[in-house]
C-alpha cells in the first residue's frame, strides 16, 4: 500500500462507524446542494445589512437631533 492509503483495519472501522450512523438514522453523508440551499435564509446578507444600516442610522440621527436641537 502507498503511504497515503488507509490500512484495511482503518477502512473496516470507518465502514462500521458509517453503518452504525446509518442504522441510527443519522445522515452519514454530506447534505446535497439543494438541501443546503433550502436551509439558507430567504433574505440575503446584503439586504439584512442595508436594513440594519437604515435602522441604526435613523436611531443615531434621532439621538443627535434630541441632544443638539
Amino acid at each position: 500500500m502507498s503511504p497515503g492509503q488507509p490500512t484495511e483495519f482503518e477502512m473496516r472501522r470507518r465502514n462500521a462507524q458509517f453503518a452504525e450512523k446509518a442504522r441510527a438514522g443519522k445522515n452519514p453523508t454530506k447534505p446535497s446542494r439543494q438541501e443546503q440551499l433550502a436551509k439558507r435564509s430567504p433574505v440575503g446578507m446584503w439586504a439584512l445589512g442595508i436594513v440594519c444600516f437604515v435602522v441604526m442610522g435613523g436611531i443615531v440621527l434621532e439621538l443627535i437631533r434630541l441632544v443638539f436641537l
